[in-house]
């Protein structure tokens, strides 16, 4: 059995004139956890679609879990668990409820045992009778797992899972999801927060239905050799400083991280000589920084342009 969960090459697809995806390939192997990073639009839920069986591509190849991307896709759809952006179980059933529905659209044997074993994994059993829609974002997300998990799948697929839930929700989904990755499980995850970049073995970041970057966090954060400088101080301060920063010559991009500006440029003494004049403002306090994830991420954003 090969040692890769998902191995596709130049997948395409087109929605009439628009080419949403581009020559897209990614490899993920089994017991891994792949973070799958881009803003809007750029790609990733339909590469996504592609891969779980639910979209034809236009062309290209590939395996997901042994089988055929395009003559398989019955059997990857048996063996995968998708979960969607948004919530897409029933609130007007209970959990129990969601559940054993879903238990009957895969047609599973022992349907109730399944069920009450899975209430039990995810930690809803206390909850199997309140209704669906009762329930915060962060129980709702529990439940779509929950329901992904059902048929026992060896292959996840989530599409910005943790969005709209509280730190607590977040962290507690993120543990979760390792504990199924050192089961063996793999994992591919989209998601807007570096924080949960930082928490994936892997990672690849899409634009405009192209890929630009692979590999581990540490991989990607070294990708460019990116020189930052952290300035803080009064916000009012900040928020007049960064217009004058955009655009100056040797500085690639200025970024808001809370009561800091992040300065970034591709040369290390270009970028002090673009900052010097403004070094010495009163009541600006500047110090050399390491560039992260963010940076990586919004630097490949603008220069990898887009095509016409």
């Amino acid at each position: 059995m090969s040692g890769l969960a998902i191995d596709v090459q130049g997948l395409n697809k087109s929605f009439g004139a628009k080419h949403v995806v581009k020559d897209f390939s990614l490899q993920v192997k089994r017991g891994e956890i792949y973070g799958f990073l881009g803003p809007n639009g750029s790609g990733k839920t339909t590469s996504i679609r592609m891969i779980c069986g639910l979209l034809k591509p236009d062309s290209g190849r590939g395996v997901v879990l042994g089988h055929d991307v395009i003559a398989g896709t019955a059997a990857i759809k048996r063996e995968v668990g998708y979960m969607t952006q948004r919530f897409s179980l029933w609130e007007d059933l209970t959990i129990r409820e969601n559940l054993e529905f879903v238990a009957r659209m895969y047609g599973m044997d022992n349907r109730r045992a399944a069920v009450a074993e899975t209430l039990k994994e995810i930690g809803l059993e206390k909850r199997k009778d309140q209704l669906a829609g009762q329930l915060s974002g962060g129980w709702k997300q529990r439940l779509a797992l929950a329901a992904c998990m059902l048929h026992r799948p060896q292959l996840l697929l989530l599409d910005e899972p943790t969005a709209g839930v509280d730190p607590q929700a977040r962290r507690d989904f993120w543990e979760e999801i390792h504990g199924l990755a050192a089961k063996g499980i793999s994992v591919l995850v989209s998601t807007h927060y570096m924080d949960e970049a930082e928490r994936c073995h892997r990672l690849a970041y899409i634009l405009y239905g192209k890929l630009l970057a692979t590999g581990t966090p540490d991989e990607v954060l070294h990708l460019f050799r990116l020189a930052t400088w952290e300035v803080s101080g009064a916000s009012d301060r900040l928020v007049a400083l960064a217009p004058r920063l955009h655009g100056a010559a040797g500085i690639s991009h200025v970024t808001a991280f809370g009561n800091t500006l992040h300065v970034t440029g591709e040369e290390e003494a270009a970028l002090e000589r673009a900052i010097a004049p403004f070094r010495d403002e009163a009541g600006l306090r500047w110090r050399k920084a390491s560039a992260t994830l963010e940076d990586v991420f919004i630097h490949l954003m603008q220069t990898a342009g887009k095509d016409d």
